[in-house]
């Protein structure tokens, strides 16, 4: 049994900071390992989470597996660009480094591929491809890679933006692949979860809608008097 298996039919809860609010209060592993733990005691099948700090204060916090990355840069590819950032995940205790899988050029001009050998020889980590497109998941798969997640549909040129969350291409992803499909990206509603796992998804991860006050709150706000009266200046 790997730990895909714990995962199938289950929430996987992401706890990360909003990676554009440096002063985010809760930009903290303490503050986070606190989080995860309480979306574990929750149910959560497994946690997602960011930076090599994060992923071991997560892992001493809860039983659940951890999904680790790390984000450097500030734009194309920014989730676990290399092999070494992605050895740095699994060496922090993730149980499954997640990678961006898509086409676009990475900064150390090596590809997907490396980071899937280096993870597999050597750690004992598994490896989660992010990907945007059904082409890019057939590729990821095709490199080695053990589940593939559609986080970021809708983030890069060859993939266009929904509202929602792309069930369109978890369902292609399910109905072309033996791997793992996790559903990601913009899962805010119980319905939407439903959504996913009737398209075929294995888990679902739900990021911000949970685990961040100050993306819930933001949203809220929008909603009174005040940020009414606000847009009306």
């Amino acid at each position: 049994m790997t730990v895909f298996d714990v995962m199938r039919g289950g929430l996987v809860v992401s706890c990360q900071p909003l990676p554009d609010e440096p002063d985010d209060p809760m930009r903290d592993a303490y503050v986070q390992a606190r989080v995860a733990a309480s979306a574990a005691a929750g149910g959560a099948a497994a946690i997602r989470a960011n930076g090599p700090d994060d992923i071991a204060a997560i892992r001493a916090a809860v039983d659940v597996p951890v999904i680790g990355l790390v984000k450097h840069g500030t734009t194309g590819v920014m989730i676990t660009p290399t092999p070494a950032h992605a050895v740095r995940a699994a060496t922090a205790g993730a149980h499954v480094v997640a990678v961006d899988a898509t086409d676009r050029p990475r900064p150390d001009a090596g590809s997907f591929a490396d980071t899937v050998r280096a993870v597999h020889s050597r750690t004992a980590a598994l490896v989660l491809a992010d990907i945007s497109t059904l082409a890019e998941g057939l590729a990821a798969v095709d490199a080695g890679a053990d589940a593939v997640a559609t986080t970021l549909s809708g983030y890069t040129p060859t993939s266009p933006p929904t509202e929602g969350p792309d069930l369109r291409l978890v369902a292609q992803l399910a109905e072309r692949l033996e791997v793992p499909v996790i559903a990601e990206g913009r899962y805010r509603t119980a319905q939407q979860v439903r959504q996913a796992f009737e398209a075929g998804a294995h888990a679902v991860v739900m990021g911000n809608a949970v685990t961040s006050p100050l993306w819930i709150t933001r949203r809220l706000v929008e909603a009174t008097p005040r940020a009414s009266e606000r847009r009306g200046q």
